[in-house]
């Protein structure tokens, strides 16, 4: 979906498209803005530095897909307005403490044996070859992003802090060390207060992260002192002989890696507010950035790894094609938003709808487009000639998962489709019947028309069986459409929402006229007379 950096740079931009995104009230141009006011007189050879932050104690998840997805949308943003470079740092905080074994994981015995040590630290349960835990999850981090085609450079922290990257922030940060306890102090009850230390050890015997107070000892040479065991330790901070709490380990490294841009949860927000008060005392300027929403499972409830409530990534892919979720992520980020099974169907199809439009917009209209900014600005052709909705509708009637099947019922609506020809339809058809299979199947309950119903019904069957087999789905929705008003529906959707219980068995449904053309004429016959017989009534020829 985001094509890489070196390729968008070969990429020469149409100057209405530059115009209209220097003026588009699209989010993504709305917060590339922000990085034009934070260099009026552009960044002098300095790469714009977007970053998003990763905690490697467990799997890549939704909240990952949707923090990279979102930055490189603003990323691309600014590639349209400016011809400024930029990076995306993905960061691992692979130095944290692992402070309990996550459940699932193997060798629980010798995790537990690891507690508060780095994750950096510890030992890969899984016996696959990585240094550590963290090296673990960092791969699979990697993976999983690559597997999006996301542009980004991977960074850990054990690099960064084992390695001295971090040396001279830190130092910063014992300078200041009275300022920035003066900033958290505060935000802390009084039990924390006692004991908190912006710098966590680590133990030079039991390789732990400490949460003890220190005593700053020399800046110039990181050197603190603390208690370990019962014995005064002197030890530099230096060289990753420490970490800092997270919300100063986030202010100093915004600090030494100069980072411009970085978009967090709104649960975030007064760790934002605190990280920026200590970038400024570190002498440096917070990133521009936004606090998005978070998402809600189907009763309201913020969604939790821990509860496992709402949808996994995995899950969704498995009902929908990726595109689907960039687009439903891409839309009102600051909105919260129920992310359940059920808003699936809807965002594949509103995709897809998007997708139809884009090339008969103007560039003003394409750029609020949400597919412009899925696909970074290489939009594909919209060519899905059935809707996701119908599809499932059609599974449903066929009561069957069989994609040979299915497609030819499709071929009969679009003759001019194959899973060659059109492999984005062959992976949707897929997905519907997985879809069906999971959530609707069993719900499905077709009831007898009543007695108004009926008469229309009889007169449907009637006019179906003077229409040629290939009569066309507009030509079958006006017959609908007036068989409805001639037997004196006065609320159409009433006559139409008898016809999805009586014949399909759900309350709402695809436009009659495209489903019946899918469905073929006969077989729709069919399900009418059932439907009639359903109530003893006899089939009109």
């Amino acid at each position: 979906m985001w094509s890489s950096r070196n390729e968008r740079a070969t990429v020469s931009l149409p100057q209405e498209l530059r115009e209209a995104a220097l003026v588009s009230k699209a989010w993504p141009y709305e917060e590339a803005r922000k990085l034009l006011k934070r260099y009026p007189d552009g960044p002098g050879g300095k790469a714009i530095l977007f970053e998003t932050g990763y905690g490697p104690s467990g799997l890549p998840h939704l909240g990952t897909f949707q923090e990279v997805a979102r930055t490189l949308m603003v990323r691309h943003a600014l590639s349209e307005m400016v011809d400024w470079p930029s990076r995306l740092i993905a960061f691992s905080d692979d130095m944290d403490g692992m402070r309990k074994v996550p459940p699932g994981v193997p060798q629980q015995d010798m995790m537990h044996a690891h507690l508060d040590q780095p994750l950096s630290r510890v030992p890969d349960p899984y016996g696959c070859g990585h240094s550590s835990y963290a090296d673990h999850n960092n791969h699979l981090l990697r993976q999983f992003l690559d597997r999006f085609g996301f542009d980004y450079e991977f960074m850990a922290s054990s690099d960064c802090y084992n390695g001295g990257r971090f040396d001279e922030t830190l130092k910063s940060v014992l300078r200041h060390y009275r300022e920035i306890l003066d900033v958290m102090l505060p935000t802390l009850g009084p039990e924390r207060r006692a004991t908190y230390s912006p710098v966590l050890p680590i133990s030079p015997r039991s390789r732990k992260v400490l949460q003890v107070p220190v005593e700053v000892l020399d800046p110039e040479t990181g050197m603190i002192a603390f208690e370990d065991e019962g014995d005064r330790v002197e030890q530099s901070i230096l060289s990753g002989g420490a970490k800092l709490q997270w919300k100063v380990d986030w202010a100093m490294r915004w600090v030494a890696l100069g980072v411009d841009y970085e978009m967090s949860g709104k649960d975030l927000i007064d760790s934002v507010t605190q990280s920026s008060k200590i970038a400024r005392i570190l002498g440096a300027r917070p990133p521009e950035g936004f606090n998005f929403e978070l998402f809600l499972d189907e009763n309201g409830e913020k969604i939790s790894k821990t509860k496992g409530n709402g949808v996994t990534l995995e899950e969704w892919l498995t009902y929908a094609p990726p595109e689907s979720l960039a687009f439903y992520i891409y839309r009102e980020p600051r909105k919260a938003k129920q992310l359940s099974f059920g808003v699936i169907p809807k965002a594949v199809d509103e995709y897809y709808q998007f997708l139809d439009n884009y090339p008969k917009q103007e560039w003003k209209e394409r750029l609020g487009n949400p597919v412009h900014h899925v696909h970074a600005g290489r939009v594909p052709p919209g060519r899905m000639p059935i809707s996701f909705a119908l599809l499932l509708n059609l599974v449903g009637v066929a009561l069957t998962e069989d994609k040979d099947l299915i497609w030819a019922f499709v071929k009969r609506y679009a003759q001019d489709v194959s899973a060659e020809t059109h492999p984005e339809l062959d992976a949707l058809i897929g997905h519907a019947a997985v879809y069906f299979r999971d959530f609707i199947k069993d719900s499905l309950a077709r009831r007898a028309p009543d007695d108004k119903e009926a008469e229309a019904l009889r007169e449907l069957d009637s006019c179906l069986a003077q229409l040629p087999p290939d009569a066309s789905a507009e030509e079958i929705q006006n017959l609908v459409f007036e068989i409805g008003k001639s037997h004196g529906f006065d609320n159409l959707r009433d006559w139409f929402k008898g016809l999805y219980e009586t014949l399909i068995g759900t309350s709402q449904g695809p436009r009659m006229g495209s489903f019946i053309a899918l469905y073929g004429i006969d077989n729709s016959r069919r399900l009418i007379a059932e439907a009639l017989d359903s109530r003893g009534c006899g089939r009109l020829s």
